[in-house]
């Protein structure tokens, strides 16, 4: 399995696996669940009893994702993932949500594969979706359960950017695969429920932040597609991006009917520097 680091405030030590758990050198142990996930989030690091997405924002998520939005999206970070021997190098998936993206990207390589999320509702669907992978339940914000200049790929597909921490997790060399949404995203959408439709690019700001910490942009490329909608789909598309919040964005949502949006995102591929 991906190689752990203990989370424990103050302890930096590698995790081995004995007899279904995982054991530091310091003593500290943590059992794994039935769900097949290691629970790796600390007390202190989470700020509610349920941390992460909501159980609707999940389940939302995990029904866009069934009905094949994203077959396109996946397609076009192939030729990135493809990259990426598996096999012999470690792949840690921050947010990683209910496990669609790591299976589809880098289903040849579960030995070195870890995903991340905060929220135990979907690391639990992960981890039933693709038991060989490793899947932990930890806070990526605060810590990425991984040893300094040990993983050799960090993907975070609309989830979580700690760049610090994938500075130091990160090998000499390493790269770093980022989705963000593209401002035509849900465009329609935004335009009916919320009464505007905003256009802003984010990945300009996201690719000067990870470069000010020496993660260099390699490429940078759009995905935009158009796709039909259903009002449950339509639904489910509100639900996961928390677009449809205040009672009156609730009430124009559920008139609306079948419609046609635009999905895009923008996809960029850093790497740091080889010693």
């Amino acid at each position: 399995m991906f190689q752990l680091r203990c989370t424990v405030r103050g302890c930096s030590h590698l995790l081995k696996l004995q007899q279904r758990g995982l054991f530091c050198q310091s003593g500290h142990h943590f059992d794994q669940p039935k769900g097949g996930y290691w629970n790796l989030l600390q007390p202190q690091d989470k700020k509610s009893a349920t941390p992460g997405d909501t159980e609707d924002a999940v389940m939302a998520r995990h029904r866009w994702l069934q009905r094949g939005h994203a077959a396109g999206l996946i397609e076009s970070l192939v030729p990135w993932a493809d990259a990426i021997t598996t096999n012999s190098r470690r792949v840690m998936d921050l947010g990683c949500g209910e496990g669609t993206f790591g299976p589809a990207l880098f289903g040849d390589g579960a030995t070195n594969y870890c995903g991340v999320d905060l929220s135990k509702r979907a690391i639990r669907l992960a981890a039933k979706r693709w038991p060989a992978g490793t899947w932990v339940l930890a806070n990526a914000d605060r810590f990425l359960p991984a040893a300094d200049q040990s993983v050799d790929y960090i993907v975070s597909l609309f989830g979580r950017r700690p760049i610090r921490e994938i500075v130091r997790v990160l090998k000499p060399g390493g790269q770093c695969i980022v989705a963000v949404p593209g401002q035509d995203d849900l465009i329609e959408l935004r335009q009916r429920v919320q009464q505007a439709g905003h256009r802003r690019s984010r990945w300009e700001i996201v690719a000067e932040e990870m470069e000010a910490v020496g993660l260099k942009l390699q490429q940078h490329r759009l995905w935009l597609t158009r796709v039909e909608l259903p009002p449950d789909a339509i639904a489910d598309a509100l639900a996961m991006t928390y677009r449809a919040v205040r009672k009156s964005q609730h009430s124009l949502a559920d008139q609306l009917q079948t419609m046609t949006v635009s999905l895009a995102a923008d996809l960029m591929l850093f790497s740091t520097k080889r010693d």
